[in-house]
């Protein structure tokens, strides 16, 4: 037998080693998880091949983890395995216990050399296995180094009103978005440009400062009037138009539109109604009255409309006030301030999946209108459930605060949304105004392109605060910073990306949670099953298999 086998082992041997120098010429992975979880994009996997010198990062997430933050290392560990083939073995890690030092003073300054760099600790408290309460101090941070620059990226999404697991899972789902966002920032070496519209009563600069900040790591920022140019706009990716409070001239309305027809992008924050501010702050009475800014036929030309309403929620912001019977010493209360609504996020769309709510205050809504089938339109943001529509013109008084029980008696209105297909020319049938030059030939039907149209201006404004400008969202009240950054953050990104990059937010991994209560109480058990049944079942297998021989081998010698 051993003579008849012989002469297939040579054969063997050539298929073994033709495999693996097939295999060490033609790089290939197949992943077989159900989530897809450990595939790569094509972009990220170009964005790889095209790192020119090697990449270095340094994770500060090791040491005592518990089980949630353990997966997260692993996730990131997996990651960086993956990329790294892709990029040609240029990239080296290490991960670094940041609480790991001789004694508590060492340890508080390694704390506070990382909070110097801007990076914040996370604090957790669970329950250790004998069930004591314990706290830990996590630094969920990289520092990512390439040539001589360097940036840092924060790997935990903390989202308000989610578990700790789910933020976990959401923080490994947006990991290759996240980590390949901060290595194009450090490798890109042309600046798109982005222009604020001005001439209107817009935003002033200090009241979108923040944002600017925020966009700035993107792109440059450029702020001004339109004039009579048409050419003006012709190197900006994308364009803002930022809460505009007097009516666009037709010359402005033409230079945008074949802006658009050319394959631009706009991103519109648009009040439906107007206030008499002044009066407001003084009196707490003001009408409001719908808001002509000259663009309703625009805009409806586009597949999109902005009511003139204003949307009061259940779900809203409190603001304090004094509840004292007059004479007595002020005492301030938190009430519901039913105009300044919490708006819910879209899990459907990369602009506003796993995004924490978004606050606002006199919003408008949406509509989608028209028949273009050449354009898809997608909710980003909505109102909550228990919705009141105040159509206008109407009276305002912001010392109304006890509504009727079937006040809120609608829900779920769009506030926001993406549109993207050809759109049709808001001047097909008009003709060109007489002021406008360098105009290029006009076009009726644009080039695909996108635009995101918010009908509240309120979502870019931050406030300032002994001159200084407070993060947008951020509610000084409640001291509660709500997603209203990384929501435009994310908006324009979405406009400007030709490469689908902005798709990786999209990644969904199912949670497999384990059963709590039986990890807990029947710990021991658990780990001596996953041990020792594998090692008892490979001696029974071991066994059974000697005696078949034995059987065998007995029954062909007799």
């Amino acid at each position: 037998m051993k003579r008849q086998k012989l002469p297939y082992f040579p054969f063997g041997l050539a298929i073994i080693v033709i495999l693996n120098l097939l295999a060490s010429v033609f790089f290939f992975r197949i992943d077989l998880t159900d989530d897809k979880r450990n595939s790569i994009s094509a972009p990220t996997k170009q964005l790889m091949r095209n790192l020119s010198q090697p990449l270095s990062m340094t994770i500060y997430l090791d040491g005592d983890l518990n089980a949630g933050f353990v997966r997260l290392q692993k996730a990131v560990a997996e990651l960086l395995d993956e990329l790294d083939m892709y990029a040609g073995q240029r990239i080296d890690y290490q991960f670094i216990n940041p609480s790991e030092a001789d004694d508590a003073q060492q340890r508080q300054q390694q704390y506070e050399t990382l909070i110097a760099k801007g990076m914040s600790p996370t604090v957790i408290y669970e329950k250790n296995k004998d069930g004591k309460s314990v706290q830990r101090i996590v630094f969920p941070w990289a520092e990512i180094h390439y040539g001589n620059k360097t940036r840092n990226l924060c790997l935990l999404k903390n989202i308000r009103g989610n578990s700790g697991d789910d933020n976990l899972n959401i923080s490994i789902e947006s990991l290759e978005f996240e980590m390949t966002d901060a290595i194009r920032m450090l490798t890109q070496t042309k600046v798109q440009k982005i222009a604020f519209i001005e001439g209107h009563n817009e935003l002033p600069e200090a009241n979108t400062y923040d944002i600017s900040l925020a966009w700035s790591r993107y792109f440059q920022i450029d702020r001004g009037v339109l004039g009579d140019d048409a050419s003006v706009l012709d190197n900006y990716k994308a364009i803002v138009i930022a809460a505009p409070q007097n009516a666009l001239s037709e010359s402005d309305k033409y230079i945008i539109d074949q802006y658009i027809m050319y394959g631009g992008r706009v991103l519109w924050l648009l009040d439906g109604v107007k206030f008499d501010m002044e009066a407001l702050s003084q009196s707490g009475i003001s009408p409001a009255m719908p808001l002509d800014l000259n663009l309703t036929d625009m805009l409806f030309r586009y597949g999109i409309r902005i009511n003139p309403v204003l949307l009061q929620d259940e779900q809203c912001l409190p603001v304090p006030v004094n509840v004292a019977p007059e004479g007595q010493p002020a005492n301030f209360q938190p009430m519901p301030w039913y105009f300044a609504p919490l708006l819910l996020t879209s899990p459907a769309h990369p602009v506003s999946r796993n995004i924490a709510p978004i606050s606002s205050t006199f919003t408008s809504g949406i509509d989608f209108v028209g028949n273009n089938q050449q354009l898809n339109g997608t909710v980003l943001l909505a109102t909550s459930n228990a919705t009141h529509v105040v159509q206008t013109p109407a009276t305002i008084n912001i010392a109304e605060f006890a509504p009727a029980d079937d006040y809120f008696n609608t829900g779920y209105i769009p506030v926001a949304g993406a549109i993207e297909g050809c759109f049709e020319s808001a001047f097909t049938h008009r003709m060109t105004p007489q002021n406008i030059a360098n105009a290029k030939p006009k076009r009726t039907e644009s080039m695909p392109t996108r635009q995101i149209v918010i009908a509240s201006g309120s979502i870019i404004r931050n406030d300032m605060e002994n001159g200084e400008a407070l993060p947008v969202g951020y509610d000084r009240y409640t001291q509660n910073q709500f997603g209203n950054r990384d929501f435009l953050v994310n908006a324009l990104l979405y406009l400007t990306d030709d490469e689908g990059w902005i798709n990786l937010r999209n990644k969904e991994f199912t949670l497999r949670m384990l059963n709590q209560n039986i990890s807990r109480h029947k710990r021991t058990l658990v780990q001596w099953a996953n041990t020792g049944m594998p090692i008892v079942c490979l001696v029974i297998f071991g066994i059974a298999f000697s005696l078949y021989r034995k059987r065998h081998y007995t029954r062909n010698l007799n």
